[in-house]
């Protein structure tokens, strides 16, 4: 089951909001739990302090207390694999789509139009994560490890080395090998011997890609432009 969050202080637009998600889960024939907020403190002590776990949020950005920007900042620590969903008046605030990987921007003028695609391109995503696993097998050990939680995979002599949440794991494959066999449009070449998985990706900067776990990886300028230009399609229009 999903677990779906939506916060505005507005509690009409919570409504609309509400009946959109449910139309989108049914579409998609996904069971879903909804729970709604009209006050940033209380989804951030929800998710904070009672343990609260979202797949996806709604967020208003122009709220008192907390804005949308600032829960989000909050937020994403606890629940880095989080999609995001702002809903805003001022388009302004989507200078950066990267910085606190933000799903998507949605425009409060045009929800009935926009926030169900972004919505329904959400779940599609979320399903993707959390059904792909890369299988390890020798004659000693099976070892699966979920796409979702891979943050790159980089050469090593002979080896390739996965690094995810759970630590490093090694298979004695050629990282073009692991490439083909992970058969998956998440996962890019930042060079000849290294690749990120685009979910981790937290923004681009100084021809760097910074992960949502504090790493930095290098990019050759090679592959810098075809990088961003991945990145833009994998995760669609935000404004």
């Amino acid at each position: 089951m999903l677990h779906i969050g939506i916060c505005d202080d507005d509690s009409q637009a919570v409504k609309r909001h509400r009946e959109i998600v449910e139309s989108c889960l049914a579409k998609g024939g996904s069971a879903g739990k909804i729970t709604a907020y009209e006050s940033s403190e209380n989804l951030l002590y929800d998710i904070t302090e009672d343990g609260f776990f979202f797949d996806l949020i709604l967020l208003d950005i122009e709220m008192p207390g907390n804005t949308g920007m600032e829960l989000a900042a909050k937020i994403k620590p606890c629940l880095p694999h989080v999609k995001i969903i702002f809903i805003t008046s001022h388009m302004e605030y989507a200078i950066d789509a990267f910085e606190l990987s933000i799903f998507r921007y949605v425009p409060k003028n045009d929800t009935n139009e926009r926030l169900p695609a972004a919505i329904e391109d959400a779940l599609k995503l979320i399903t993707l994560e959390e059904g792909k696993a890369y299988t390890i097998q020798t004659n000693s050990r099976l070892e699966k490890i979920p796409y979702k939680e891979i943050y790159y995979i980089a050469r090593d002599g002979k080896n390739a080395s996965i690094t995810a949440a759970g630590g490093v794991s090694k298979v004695r494959k050629s990282l073009q090998q692991v490439y083909g066999e992970l058969d998956a449009e998440e996962f890019i070449y930042l060079d000849r011997g290294l690749i990120v998985n685009m979910i981790h990706i937290m923004q681009i900067r100084d021809g760097m890609a910074v992960l949502k776990n504090g790493v930095s990886l290098p990019i050759s300028r090679t592959h810098l432009q075809e990088v961003k230009e991945q990145l833009n399609r994998y995760w669609g229009s935000h404004i």
